[in-house]
């Protein structure tokens, strides 16, 4: 029998480069929420892949970047205390956006983690031209001494597969971490929260998703189906009538989004029902972050 791998690897990159999309894509299954707004990813959230040759425990991260607040200060902190424990650093970089500072510190900021492989992924290749892509993969290239380069495209499936094969050989031999039919350390109440703050975050405005937080209140049984009670917070009072909306038009199309999602991780129909409140500058509070479970 051939010797077996098993260990952790972790996506690192600017927010919105496409790391919870392509997590996602490897394991098969949603637990990652995405979003078109950046930093949507705000915990290290767990998933994984049972390998032919191994055990892949994918590490998924909030994307680096200049904190501008406490909560801003505590996803950086988080993801430099993961990656010092991680075997593999994957950095990913769009293929349809011009490499900048941010990921040239970012790279930089790689030689603290001596303890991991480096290997760089160019994601969303299925959005630009053949001869754009080369000129992408040379510029990675000259960014550091990657163990692999690998052009990856999460939406079409492109390369996903090779993805996995690259980094289950860059692990470590040894026995496998979770038992077979464990896919995940996130709970159906952590996805039930994420799940409607994914919502939230698609359809309100572009100044609103740093200042949205959702807490789970309780799971009642009902008469046919189970009702599901969860509290979305914002920042300020004026917010709250943004994300409730007229006559909570806005609510009701967050709610019947956010509904679809858990129901089908779930397996079984919900009634949900979203109270929004307000704790006030609650990203730079470090009493209100520990309410919210930062």
């Amino acid at each position: 029998m051939t010797n077996r791998h098993s260990g952790f690897v972790s996506f690192v990159g600017r927010p919105n480069v496409g790391k919870s999309t392509l997590m996602n894509a490897m394991v098969g299954q949603k637990f990652a929420i995405t979003s078109s707004k950046p930093q949507t990813t705000r915990k290290a959230i767990r998933a994984i892949l049972n390998h032919p040759e191994g055990q892949l425990v994918i590490v998924d991260l909030p994307g680096v970047h200049r904190p501008r607040t406490l909560l801003g200060q505590r996803l950086n902190d988080l993801v430099t205390s993961t990656l010092t424990d991680v075997d593999v650093i994957a950095f990913c970089t769009p293929a349809n956006e011009k490499i900048g500072p941010g990921d040239a510190h970012i790279v930089a900021d790689l030689s603290r983690f001596p303890k991991a492989k480096k290997i760089a992924l160019v994601t969303k290749v299925d959005t630009v031209s053949k001869q754009r892509l080369a000129e992408h993969l040379m510029e990675v290239s000259g960014m550091a001494d990657w163990a692999e380069i690998v052009p990856v495209s999460a939406l079409t499936g492109d390369q996903v597969h090779l993805v996995s094969d690259i980094i289950v050989k860059l692990l470590p031999v040894g026995p496998e971490l979770y038992p077979d039919d464990i896919e995940t350390e996130e709970t159906s109440e952590d996805l039930i929260c994420e799940f409607v703050r994914e919502a939230a975050l698609e359809l309100v405005d572009d100044e609103l998703p740093h200042s949205l937080a959702v807490t789970l209140d309780e799971i009642v049984d009902g008469e046919n189906k189970p009702n599901v009670h969860v509290s979305l917070w914002v920042e300020r009072d004026s917010q709250k009538g943004i994300v409730i909306g007229k006559a909570g038009s806005m609510l009701r199309t967050i709610g019947a989004a956010a509904r679809k999602q858990i129901e089908s991780h779930l397996g079984y129909p919900i009634h949900l029902s979203i109270q929004v409140r307000v704790a006030q500058d609650w990203q730079r509070s470090a009493k209100q972050l520990g309410k919210l479970g930062f």
